[in-house]
């Protein structure tokens, strides 16, 4: 050992620069432990009522693989639309689809545009935890639908005809009804009847069974149900919302998780939502700061007796000046998700800090919490009409004959004044014309502009507008008009799609393959750990907490991050085994930081927010092994320095040392590889590069820092006659 590295290591200020490196890992620590299961902080705050900062919390994205659900690959079919607008066009389909995807509940769907060798279009969704795959599908297939709508000011009314013919109609289904509950009520057989008489299509040919439900499936049935003991039909004829129901319960039970064979809950709550421009639905104007600075001080104000008065006067709900914010009794699977844990895990009677959403800020309130219970249940079900049926729903927009197919293309300008984007829309001949009459009988009035029945744009009319031009200005950043741009092109250029792959991965085989793959991990982590602690003692054992602290910071970044966060963080892991590590050369840094900072803007770019899959796990428990490897490198290059006469502080640096350039090579040539996998790689291969690659970032973290500081701290003087901790023998 050179006279620089005894020197280096007697000098106190080294000895201070590893106290404050342990303090660092220390804070990091903690800070990674808080973000993977801040809920269980935040949980212990509300029941201990703690003067203790909150924590954000943000959950992992589990893919389709993991959480259950549906992949479908779509053919889009260019034929019909120009070369230089296929791009956009496809594009804006996506963005229809993604959007129409999240009717279904879906929690964060992932929708991929792919140009194949051939030149074709394919997208792919993956649809994980949706419920009704169906109708997902029908809705996907349809083409994108951009609607002009005016102010609806004539309400129309049933006309005395109509009127009289609803109600001879509806006389006769009560007389109906009343004939099949009296045939039910005197002995008559319920099946056979039902089967009979059912006006319920879906049921009559099951003997109007309907099967275990809850009451989020069908409320009225279900509460008309509560009232009846097993085996008991309902004692008089009931009146529904939408006709006539003649109820038999069947039996009742509380319903279990068929996984873990646990009863499963429900709440019930209200909320407040303060949105931001950006957000779904969203056109209140203010920022996602105003918005989060609004809903703060709005938290400091509630309380259970007021929160209800606090929705009315501030959520941006549509309705909740009405409804308060009540939802009402919802189970599991039934909310986005950070909503959803964020209710199960609040304490009955508290009010949430500020929860994230694609809608905005909510504030939760949790009423009260139960059992899931179901029911077995037959019915006969007798139809009657209503005024919906015949006049259909009455909206404050009425169609106008402007759609999509009159519209050209829409661009992206800049108004010439203050430079704020607009969007400028071109219709053809026809649709100028139409254009024209409408802005014309709509002047200081609004025109909507929908795609998809949702509204996108609600301009006031300031002038009769000729020409076939139309420009929608308001408070749009560049990214939301070239949103806008490409959904208005979406609705001119549709392009029909074509459904050509279907798998579906069912809740049940997804909970079963996280657990598998929790398990494989565990067992895993168990072994490493046992081989560790029995072949290297006290080093093996600060190996394993060195191990701890590394799965804990690579859970913490699998979460959604921004690219800036990570680029820091990649520039603060290199920083650290620069200075803690004194041997490393400065072309060894400047590698490993273009190398990793490459790796998180592909990351970014290919695979963000992460989404971790099968394929993604099975890449971060390769990478513990990797981490593994470098501490057993170091540990051996140790015991050969000990074993050669050398002090413990010596052998430790002269271990890293020499240890350095193989953990160098085998992590920079996986990272390479990896890089690949991301770069040209797809689906499962790109979210397995990405999840390793973050793992052997980490892991070099791990080593080069984490444990050579655990050493120096707890390897003492004292050890050097007890060589036998640390696997050398006298």
């Amino acid at each position: 050992m050179s006279d620089n590295i005894l020197q280096k290591i007697m000098n106190p200020s080294q000895k201070a620069k590893i106290w404050w490196v342990f303090m660092f890992v220390t804070i990091l620590a903690v800070s990674a432990l808080l973000v993977d299961f801040g809920w269980y902080y935040n949980q212990a705050i509300d029941k201990y009522s703690l003067p203790l900062p909150k924590v954000e919390q943000v959950d992992f994205r589990l893919g389709l693989d993991l959480l259950g659900g549906t992949q479908l690959i779509y053919q889009a079919d260019i034929s019909a639309v120009s070369l230089k607008d296929q791009g956009s066009a496809v594009e804006g389909v996506r963005d229809v689809i993604e959007r129409r995807v999240n009717v279904f509940g879906v929690s964060e769907p992932n929708v991929q545009v792919n140009k194949t060798a051939g030149g074709d279009y394919r997208i792919l969704v993956e649809l994980a935890g949706i419920k009704d795959v169906n109708a997902a599908i029908k809705m996907i297939g349809e083409t994108p639908l951009l609607e002009f709508k005016e102010e609806n000011n004539e309400i129309r009314q049933l006309t005395e005809e109509e009127r009289q013919g609803m109600d001879e109609y509806n006389k006769q289904a009560e007389e109906k009804a009343e004939e099949v509950f009296g045939k039910v009520i005197s002995g008559g057989d319920f099946s056979a009847l039902a089967k009979q008489y059912s006006e319920d299509e879906s049921t009559k040919n099951n003997d109007g069974n309907l099967d275990w439900i809850i009451e989020t499936d069908n409320p009225e049935l279900v509460n008309i149900a509560k009232e009846l003991t097993i085996g008991q039909i309902t004692p008089d004829l009931i009146k529904a919302s939408n006709g006539y129901e003649i109820v038999k319960l069947i039996d009742r039970r509380y319903k279990t998780d068929s996984f873990t064979n646990e009863e499963e809950k429900e709440v019930e709550v209200s909320h407040l939502l303060i949105c931001y421009e950006g957000a779904t639905g969203c056109e209140n104007g203010i920022s996602k700061e105003e918005a989060l600075n609004k809903i703060s001080e709005l938290k400091k104000q509630a309380t259970i007796n007021d929160f209800t008065d606090l929705v009315k006067q501030n959520s941006t709900e549509p309705g909740a000046d009405i409804s308060g914010g009540e939802l009402g009794w919802f189970g599991r699977g039934m909310m986005v998700e950070s909503f959803e844990k964020t209710a199960f895990d609040l304490v009955i009677g508290n009010i949430s800090e500020p929860v994230e959403t694609d809608f905005g800020y909510h504030l939760i309130y949790k009423k009260s919490e139960r059992k899931t219970e179901e029911y077995k249940i037959q019915h006969i079900f007798i139809d009657f009409k209503t005024e919906v049926d015949i006049i259909g729903q009455q909206t404050e927009w009425k169609n106008t004959e402007l759609t999509g197919k009159n519209l050209d293309k829409a661009v992206v300008q800049f108004d010439p004044n203050d430079n704020s984007p607009q969007v400028s829309l071109q219709f053809d001949s026809e649709g100028s014309n139409m254009f024209e009459e409408i802005t014309s009988r709509n002047v200081d009035k609004p025109v909507a502009i929908f795609l998809d029945s949702y509204p996108i744009s609600v301009p006031t009319v300031n002038e009769k507008i000729t020409g076939g031009k139309a420009v929608i200005s308001g408070k749009f950043t560049i990214q939301e008009a070239k949103l806008l741009t490409q959904r208005l092109n979406a609705g001119a250029l549709p392009v029909p799609i074509e459904l050509i792959n279907q798998q579906t991965v069912g809740a049940s085989l997804g909970k079963i393959s996280v657990a598998n793959s929790l398990r494989a991990g565990i067992i895993g982590l168990i072994l490493v750990a046992l081989f560790m602690i029995v072949y290297y003692r006290l080093p093996g054992v600060l190996s394993v907490l060195s191990l701890i602290i590394y799965g804990a910071i690579v859970l913490a970044v699998f979460k959604p991050i921004s690219i800036w966060l990570a680029i820091a963080l990649v520039v603060i892991i290199v920083m650290l085994m620069y200075t803690t590590f004194n041997d490393l050369k400065i072309a060894d840094v400047v590698l490993v930081v273009l190398l990793l900072l490459t790796g998180v803007v592909l990351v970014y770019f290919f695979q963000a927010p992460i989404t971790l899959t099968l394929a993604g796990m099975a890449g971060f428990i390769l990478s513990i092994g990797m981490a593994v490897d470098a501490n057993i490198l170091i540990f051996s290059r140790m015991r050969e320095e000990l074993k050669s006469g050398k002090t413990l502080d010596m052998a430790i640096e002269e271990g890293f040392r020499r240890a350095w350039p193989s953990i160098r090579d085998g992590n920079l040539s996986t990272i390479l590889t990896c890089l690949i996998l991301i770069g040209f790689g797809t689906g499962a291969i790109q979210g397995f590069g990405t999840t390793l690659l973050i793992g052997v970032t980490i892991s070099m973290f791990s080593a080069i820092v984490i444990t050579r500081n655990f050493l120096h701290l707890f390897l003492n003087s004292w050890i050097e006659n007890k060589k036998w901790l640390i696997g050398v023998k006298k």
